[in-house]
């Protein structure tokens, strides 16, 4: 591989990041390391979201409305399985469902998910590498005030409602950083590592967790830079914000800024919080941040990339 950039990426706000950063590189120079914090078993199926999001969305099939699941879907299945009294509370689409069917035959015959993963990108026309954090399983469980909770049940079938007092990652001291992840890590050609704007807490620290992957980071020996997920003490989607604040963090881009410190060299931040550009203990690039085009994504990627650069030649000097 002659990786150029390493995105770490998680959720619908990380994979738009993806693409912009997508459609600046040519095939093979972009590696997505994505989090699988979020995988899990469901009718006997192995369902991998963040996967499964940014492959849509690097292939163009993703649902524009939720960002999520595939464009123009069926929903045989579902009305089938709920008419069977059996559980709607985890829409699976007809075409996404064989997605999940081939997934799981090929994880069942003893292929890894790095491999699974590549063969579907490939069937899907994809060109950037797209890597699971792990191949081993590492699940994220929510503790609240209602007690624990595994990811999926409170993201999806609670909502996010529950209050969050502590977030755990089973299994990840078990984890191992895959061969894939290291060589695009350790590419001659790395040129910036970039940590997309996903949840910091549901998305971003279960790829961290991963045993060796912070050091992994800090050794590849080129800029690490994190796009701010908050715009104005608010998420953009997904509750960032919520989280924030049921855990007792202020939402700002300092409290981002110091839940990366052992990682990033730098942090992008949006215009409407243009004043947090000194209070961050990193340099910050202050520039518009919303993506709600395919414009916007690909502005905010050269921004980003833009960015680490100076940070090399300033390290450089």
């Amino acid at each position: 591989m002659n990786i150029e950039i390493v995105a770490l990426t998680g959720g619908v706000g990380g994979a738009k990041l993806a693409l912009g950063l997508d459609c600046l590189f040519p095939a093979g120079r972009l590696a997505c390391v994505v989090n699988t914090g979020d995988d899990f078993d469901h009718l006997g199926l192995r369902i991998c979201p963040d996967v499964d999001t940014l492959m849509y969305t690097l292939a163009g099939c993703s649902d524009p409305e939720h960002g999520w699941g595939r464009a123009d879907e069926t929903w045989s299945f579902m009305r089938v399985l709920e008419s069977l009294g059996g559980p709607g509370w985890f829409k699976l689409g007809d075409g996404d469902l064989a997605v999940h069917v081939e997934r799981t035959h090929r994880l069942r015959t003893g292929e890894s998910l790095t491999a699974v993963t590549a063969c579907l990108a490939r069937a899907l026309g994809i060109g950037t590498v797209v890597l699971p954090m792990t191949d081993q399983p590492v699940a994220t469980r929510v503790l609240t005030t209602e007690g624990r909770l595994d990811f999926q049940d409170y993201f999806v079938a609670r909502r996010a409602e529950p209050r969050i007092t502590d977030i755990e990652f089973s299994g990840h001291e078990s984890a191992q950083l895959t061969q894939a992840v290291r060589s695009a890590l350790a590419s001659p050609g790395l040129q910036a590592i970039v940590l997309c704007p996903s949840n910091p807490w549901l998305s971003m620290d279960p790829i961290l967790s991963v045993p060796g992957m912070r050091s992994a980071l800090r050794s590849a020996g080129v800029p690490v830079v994190a796009v701010c997920p908050l715009i104005a003490g608010r998420s953009v989607k997904g509750p960032t914000a919520k989280i924030m604040s049921e855990l007792g963090i202020e939402a700002n881009p300092r409290s981002i800024a110091m839940h990366y410190a052992s990682v990033a060299d730098g942090l992008v931040i949006d215009a409407a919080d243009a004043s947090w550009a000194d209070r961050c203990p990193v340099p910050t690039r202050v520039t518009p941040t919303l993506m709600r085009s395919l414009e916007d994504r690909k502005r905010l990627a050269a921004e980003t990339v833009a960015f680490a650069a100076s940070l090399r030649a300033r390290r450089d000097e």
